[in-house]
């Protein structure tokens, strides 16, 4: 087999999908399935915020991405009025940070 900059290609993006097929989905269906909108809406507020209510609070913070996803980890109080967040076990530190990010895109 003769190695040239198309076969190179075509194994770099082969390479690429497979990889990106075994990580964690930032999105609705991530969302879905770790319960989050049982208590939040994408556009409205439920128990909790609107993820696009989120977005708007945190956009432009540096921080936002870490401290959102202690919240989503560790639960909270207070920031959202008196209805706490409890912490959330079965989301992985990795799936919050995904899952934040996916908020924080939303407009």
């Amino acid at each position: 087999m003769e190695f040239n900059m198309k076969n190179v290609s075509a194994v770099i993006l082969i390479s690429v999908g497979l990889l990106a097929s075994g990580a964690v989905s930032a999105s609705e269906e991530l969302a879905k399935s770790k319960n989050c909108l049982t208590c939040h809406g994408v556009e409205q507020k439920v128990l909790g915020p609107g993820f696009k209510e989120v977005a708007q609070k945190y956009a432009g913070q540096p921080d936002a991405v870490a401290k959102l996803a202690e919240k989503i980890l560790k639960g909270g109080s207070g920031a959202w009025g008196q209805i706490p967040m409890p912490p959330n076990p079965k989301v992985s530190p990795e799936e919050a940070n995904k899952l934040v990010e996916w908020i924080l895109g939303l407009k």
